[in-house]
């Protein structure tokens, strides 16, 4: 079975940051890696997502073309990618030729089917000073939804609400400042409606016309929640052409200065990676796409989930000729300090920069997959902090994998001249090292497989202290100064020895850089793509990995412990990144300060209750799991949230303040003990805190985001 990995791509508009690499890059370079060890038939492609208003607003705003814009971030992009040791295939742009050509050849397709598009003639905000139709981001005003000021015409970035332009109060146009006015255009629409039906049994089922082509069992939960809460709103047909002179223009005739919808082009750009690809390397592209022995994947962050289980795959199943994704698993997000990434304010490191600020130190890129993999946001929000990445460089890496190794690796050469040492074949103690190598290496591939990447991590640390361990309790030490000629010293480095070539192998999908530099000392040679493969073959039979006499090098310091050596110039890099954070911080603070400069009344305080009135409430953690409208209401959303042991359905009065993929993965506090009651229709088995302002806005109480759910607050 041959598989096939997708990226999202990302859009090539700005620099990436940590969220983004830990979103949908990271962890499909684990996987990756990993295929490639176990000798599976695997091909990775990504590239840069070129088109899209974003760009075009950008262009006329500093009066450059678009094409300087994309082209800057291609290269950026991409070069950051190649310092972190991101592993693509291949990695391709939208503007390039053949990508307008396969997106063209999709549409034409999709039309000749005579049911999967209609024509429809709409209203839409034009700005007669520049002669143009106003895509959705070209317009600004006050959003319906919070007040905000400064929303734009698809979504207001402060309450996260999706809109429409017309929905905006006082729209502005961001080109030129003026009022825009409503003219007729035509554009064309996708049937997404038509394919609600299929869509939900394969998203809940993974059945298709009656066949099973995956176990929803595997997908994540949230992925699946908020698949559903679309679904059940009901699907309608979406516009895939803008009018945009920057872009895929749209075949046919009657649609000049018409374009591709970015979101309609940017995933085939998967299919045009691919076909790039195969036209540079002799490659069969199909096979990739249509076989039946081929497997497609996803990595995307949660805010691409609805256009890759829902949109794309409704596209490829309109086309026909394509296999539909086995798995798409959406992280979450990462949060940076505590909060969200915000070049704006500048909270946040990019990854260029990161890339610039430690290009000097030994295992840069290493360091930061780590601290980042030990932190993914798997199944709910997650927060990357210097701390954290000081503590997993130095308590993981440098204490118990490089510190390990190098004992190894000097104890070897003290003893047996840096050679394995001989021992008996039918040695217990080696027999034991050989099981739980194997039980290991297949632990860690497995949780891999599972897209649970971080217990993979974790299995990877657990088999570094087992080596730790095993060579501490050992203590070849004293048994050399005991008795140089005893045989154990020679089993204990034996032992060892494999347990460090195993780490080696490991490593790999995780900290690539080191991983080799470990696989030149232990090995004497670079990994073969198959060697995780031929290691298990060899620990299954009860063979070493290390034969013995086989020759090994010297480890040194392979990991410089930061937290350690206080003159260490990493140390100045991350006080640097900290200060600018505080003077971030202040300037937000700052901020708010001022606009709460008037002096709001607030609630008064409710009436005295005693403790025992407090202590009757059983309020705990949860996350919710979906959210989706309640028909009979709109103020009403109805979620379902998880509680560790249960799950429970919640109404929530909260739908004119969030929409239900706003909620959906939030981690929140719930009273669970209060009697159940119908709400327009629907139980409602709980209740979920929120902390309102002013204003009005709410706000969700919640836990920190590496806490359980099902936990009493008290």
């Amino acid at each position: 079975m041959r598989t096939l990995l997708t990226s999202a791509l990302p859009y090539a508009n700005g620099p990436l940051h940590l969220g983004h690499l830990a979103g949908a890059y990271l962890p499909a370079d684990i996987y990756a890696r990993y295929l490639r060890l176990r000798g599976r038939e695997v091909l990775w492609v990504c590239g840069s997502d070129e088109h899209g208003a974003a760009i075009t607003l950008r262009a006329k705003k500093e009066g450059i073309e678009p094409q300087a814009i994309v082209d800057k971030y291609h290269h950026l992009n991409k070069g950051s990618f190649d310092a972190l040791g991101i592993s693509f295939d291949y990695y391709h742009r939208t503007s390039d030729p053949l990508h307008h050509e396969t997106s063209q050849e999709f549409f034409k397709k999709l039309l000749e089917r005579g049911d999967q598009f209609e024509v429809k003639t709409t209203q839409q905000y034009y700005d007669p000073q520049i002669d143009q139709f106003l895509a959705d981001r070209y317009i600004k005003g006050e959003c319906p939804n919070c007040g905000n000021p400064e929303a734009f015409g698809d979504q207001c970035e402060v309450c996260g609400r999706d809109l429409s332009p017309t929905e905006l109060i006082n729209p502005v146009s961001v080109v030129t400042g003026t009022k825009p006015e409503l003219r007729e255009t035509k554009h064309w629409f996708f049937r997404l409606d038509e394919h609600e039906a299929w869509l939900k049994t394969w998203i809940q089922e993974g059945k298709l016309d009656g066949v099973q082509l995956h176990d929803p069992k595997d997908w994540k939960k949230h992925v699946i929640g908020q698949c559903m809460s679309w679904l059940n709103q009901g699907l309608q047909a979406r516009s895939i052409t803008r009018d945009l002179d920057w872009g895929i223009q749209v075949p046919v005739e009657g649609a000049e200065g018409k374009v591709l919808y970015v979101w309609f082009d940017a995933p085939i750009g998967y299919i045009s990676a691919t076909k790039q690809w195969a036209k540079e390397t002799g490659g069969d592209w199909e096979k990739w796409w249509k076989a039946d022995d081929s497997r497609l994947v996803h990595f995307i962050g949660k805010d691409n989930i609805v256009f890759h289980c829902i949109v794309f795959p409704a596209m490829l199943k309109a086309h026909g000729d394509f296999n539909l994704p086995e798995n798409v698993p959406a992280n979450q997000f990462l949060n940076f300090e505590g909060d969200k990434f915000s070049k704006s304010r500048g909270w946040g490191i990019e990854l260029q920069e990161y890339v610039d600020e430690f290009k000097d130190f030994p295992n840069a890129a290493d360091a930061l997959r780590w601290a980042l993999i030990r932190n993914l946001p798997e199944q709910q929000d997650a927060d990357f902090t210097w701390d954290g990445f000081t503590e997993y460089h130095d308590k993981d890496l440098a204490d118990k994998l490089g510190n390990f190794v190098n004992r190894v690796t000097v104890l070897t050469h003290k003893y047996f001249d840096g050679k394995v040492p001989e021992v008996t074949s039918t040695n217990e103690d080696v027999t034991s090292v050989n099981d739980q190598l194997f039980a290991s290496l297949n632990s860690i591939g497995d949780d891999i497989e599972g897209y649970r990447f971080k217990d993979a991590a974790t299995a990877f640390v657990e088999l570094a202290t087992y080596g730790n361990t095993y060579l501490q309790d050992a203590a070849p030490w004293s048994l050399f100064k005991a008795d140089p000629a005893d045989p154990a010293i020679a089993t204990t480095m034996f032992n060892s020895i494999q347990i460090a070539a195993a780490l080696s192998l490991a490593a790999a999908p995780f900290i690539p850089e080191a991983a080799a530099k470990l696989r030149e000392i232990i090995y004497q040679t670079p990994a073969e793509d198959n060697a995780w493969k031929l290691a298990i073959q060899r620990l299954s039979q009860g063979k070493s990995l290390r034969e013995a006499g086989a020759v090994i090098g010297h480890a040194g310091v392979l990991f410089p412990k930061i937290i350690d050596r206080k003159d260490d110039s990493r140390n100045a890099i991350i006080q640097k990144q900290r200060d600018k954070m505080q003077a971030a911080l202040e300037a937000k603070n700052e901020l708010e300060a001022q606009a709460n400069a008037s002096d709001v009344a607030r609630e008064p305080a409710k009436a005295e209750v005693s403790f025992d009135d407090f202590t009757k409430l059983d309020l705990r953690t949860a996350t919710v799991l979906t959210a989706e409208k309640v028909k009979k209401s709109s103020k009403l959303l109805h979620l379902t949230i998880d509680l560790g042991s249960e799950e429970r359905s919640v109404v929530s009065g909260i739908a004119k303040h969030f929409s239900p993929e706003e909620v959906i993965g939030k981690r929140v506090v719930t009273v669970t003990n209060l009697a159940p009651r119908k709400m327009a229709g629907v139980l409602s088995e709980a209740m979920i805190l929120m902390a309102e302002d002013a204003e009005g806005k709410l706000v969700f109480v919640s836990p920190p985001a590496d806490f359980g759910n099902g936990w009493t607050v008290r």
